[in-house]
């Protein structure tokens, strides 16, 4: 097979953290505008698409919400050389959702007993919920809390705790909380290792070329615009 089997309009599928649903949902519909290749996404927590790719997921494009999990695909291989590339610094944020019964002032008022349940992505499989941790720690506030805490497969399955009930508050990225969308609390960077994320093309892709123009279109000043308007910092 040649390297790249392109069609008259190809297709490409792209593995990518569930922080960027929101966005990458929007930018994939712009992108297929403007170059006429489709685009189909497999969102998802960050380690668990990095082992699909490793056990030969049929992947073209790998958006992480990390830098380490590009950097150990590329270390064994599984990425195209020279594609690795950062893309976006992400926001962590506690969201209240709307009709909450309560308002909360300061991270540190989810000690307060009426805040039962507070939901968090894995931080074994997704870096905002590693990054809730550590700032979690820093803020004195783990040990006293960590009873209440309930874990989300990714960062959406955090938010839809909340969003239904099951929680009274998640910690998730700045991009999922959509505008007039309840109470946000920005989470102090300061807190937590940056969440610095990185994109990546597939060693073994078909569809090399169609798969470095959607890079390419993320990296671009409009992707770049897109994506600070969802909360994430230009790289």
């Amino acid at each position: 097979m040649p390297a790249d089997s392109e069609t008259a309009a190809p297709e490409i599928t792209v593995a990518a953290a569930a922080n960027l649903t929101d966005a990458f949902t929007e930018m994939g519909k712009e992108f297929t505008k403007q170059s006429g290749v489709r685009v189909r996404f497999s969102f998802g927590a960050t380690a668990d698409l990095a082992k699909q790719i490793e056990n030969g997921a049929p992947f073209d494009v790998f958006a992480s919400a990390d830098v380490e999990h590009v950097e150990k695909l590329n270390g064994k291989g599984l990425l195209t050389p020279g594609t690795n590339r950062l893309f976006a610094r992400g926001r962590l944020v506690l969201w209240i959702p709307p009709g909450s019964r309560f308002t909360l002032n300061r991270i540190e008022d989810i000690a307060r007993p009426e805040v039962e349940r507070i939901a968090i992505a894995k931080p074994d499989v997704a870096p905002y919920g590693r990054a809730t941790i550590e700032a979690l720690r820093q803020l004195n506030l783990l040990t006293q809390i960590e009873p209440k805490i309930i874990y989300g497969q990714n960062v959406s399955q955090a938010k839809q705790y909340a969003a239904t009930g099951n929680a009274e508050v998640a910690f998730i990225p700045l991009a999922l909380v959509k505008a007039n969308e309840g109470q946000i609390l920005e989470v102090d960077e300061r807190l937590h290792q940056p969440i610095d994320q990185a994109i990546a093309i597939i060693k073994d892709s078909p569809h090399q070329e169609a798969a470095q123009r959607f890079v390419t279109f993320i990296l671009s000043v409009e992707g770049q615009t897109l994506l600070e308007r969802y909360g994430y910092k230009k790289q």
